[in-house]
């Protein structure tokens, strides 16, 4: 750890946000287990290694011990809304978890793939829940996509700004569109490879927190329908955007629509400053090794 790093002070904690937090190592338990002990990970002498309950339940110590020494960098008193909070917290229990795996000598390419199941097992359910009152009272997928959104961005990706999230939404067209120039989550994930070096943790943010959208939004239009959600720009990439749109309707004529670069899980296309842009490859790149 760099002295930067050491010299950061710690976060004023409430007795709510103490409480809230163990709340969060237990629920992240819960999908740490469904996906841990039914997944093999490469080991020596071509012998699968399977985590057994004991094994997971480290794994959890582990993870909240090493999340207390990331949470100093995401300078959480910084953030006005009680939801940016949440999601940030969040995103230092994923990266807490690609690291500990990684520390066990799990593969990052095997750790990061992980770590995605996990984190998607509570989003979808969180959006499963969140959107129920909209697919309840409307049939129309443009309908149930914008009342969503319009929602979440009320809670938790309300607004404030930097160094919250910022963010500019309309609708037109049957689809609605969130362009994200800020975002909290992302920014710590930034901050702590500035700190530490980087370990492969924004590819691990990249391919769990940026892909989630593609099936949420087919979540949240309920249709029976794919292709739902659009975004050729990330922040995560060295982007200046999160460029999405939540499409409504969709072309039904077309069973496989034709995917971008990003779509296809390859890296999005950057086209910040330059000297950004190759950072931001870098470290991604690098991430994947």
């Amino acid at each position: 750890m760099s002295q930067a790093a050491d010299t950061l002070a710690p976060t004023r904690d409430s007795l709510f946000w103490r409480a809230f937090r163990r709340g969060l190592i237990v629920y992240l338990g819960r999908s740490a287990r469904k996906v841990l002990l039914t997944r093999a990970f490469s080991g020596g002498n071509d012998t699968p290694r399977r985590f057994l309950p004991n094994d997971v339940r480290d794994i959890m110590r582990r993870v909240e011990q090493d999340a207390a020494t990331l949470r100093p960098i995401a300078q959480l008193d910084r953030l006005t809304r009680s939801g940016n909070r949440i999601l940030v917290e969040l995103a230092i229990l994923t990266i807490a978890a690609y690291r500990v795996l990684c520390i066990l000598g799990i593969k990052k390419a095997e750790a990061r793939a992980a770590v995605a199941d996990i984190g998607w097992d509570i989003y979808a359910a969180q959006l499963r829940l969140a959107s129920l009152p909209f697919r309840l009272t409307s049939r129309d997928p443009a309908v149930r996509l914008q009342r969503s959104l319009n929602m979440l961005l009320r809670f938790p990706f309300s607004a404030p700004g930097a160094p919250g999230y910022e963010v500019r939404s309309w609708s037109e067209n049957g689809s609605t569109f969130t362009h994200f120039t800020h975002c909290p989550p992302q920014s710590f994930v930034r901050d702590l490879i500035a700190h530490q070096g980087d370990q492969g943790e924004l590819a691990a943010f990249y391919a769990s927190w940026c892909q989630y959208d593609w099936p949420g939004a087919d979540i949240i239009a309920g249709d029976g329908q794919r292709w739902h959600y659009q975004r050729r720009k990330t922040l995560s990439a060295g982007d200046s955007v999160c460029d999405m749109c939540w499409k409504g309707q969709i072309d039904r004529r077309v069973s496989t629509p034709s995917l971008s670069r990003e779509e296809q899980g390859a890296l999005p296309p950057a086209k910040g400053t330059p000297h950004k842009t190759a950072k931001a490859r870098t470290l991604y790149e690098r991430g994947r090794e």
